[in-house]
């Protein structure tokens, strides 16, 4: 017995119409959405009183997805906390067909980049940007065959 595949990322968002927002602009399809409230989503994440409205993405390819999520109750903790309803994670990673035309439409949109676009040996084209709630976001290019 073993891991089958991974099926999502969770991210806790206090703004949860303007993250949605973000990854749909970035290319991922909503795929659900919904609800989670009473004794057994707090019995799953150790919390009292849940009460969320979640919203699911998925890529375009359907390998992978990401899980937004807003507590109503209990609120949310502050970004250094520990519990399951702490906003943010580290970063997210998407490979782009072309990372100029991306970052060029995020430019549109207000989205800065954190540092600037590198080239990593003759791999990757890569670059970090800033979503809502201070997500951060790589956005990775492949070069010629390589994969992650």
């Amino acid at each position: 017995m073993g891991i089958q595949r991974m099926d999502h990322i969770g991210i806790v968002v206090d703004d949860l119409a303007a993250a949605r927002e973000f990854f749909t602009q970035l290319g991922l399809e909503r795929s659900g959405n919904g609800s989670v409230e009473g004794d057994w989503a707090g019995r799953i994440i150790g919390l009292e009183g849940v009460r969320s409205d979640i919203v699911f993405l998925r890529t375009p390819d359907g390998h992978g997805q990401l899980e937004l999520s807003k507590f109503h109750s209990p609120p949310s903790q502050g970004d250094g906390g520990q519990p399951a309803n702490t906003r943010g994670i580290r970063h997210v990673s998407f490979i782009v067909d072309d990372i100029d035309a991306v970052v060029a439409s995020l430019r549109t949109r207000g989205v800065q980049l954190v540092g600037e676009v590198v080239q990593y040996e003759e791999a990757y084209r890569l670059c970090y940007v800033r979503g809502p709630e201070g997500i951060l976001v790589e956005l990775a290019e492949e070069l010629g065959s390589s994969s992650p």
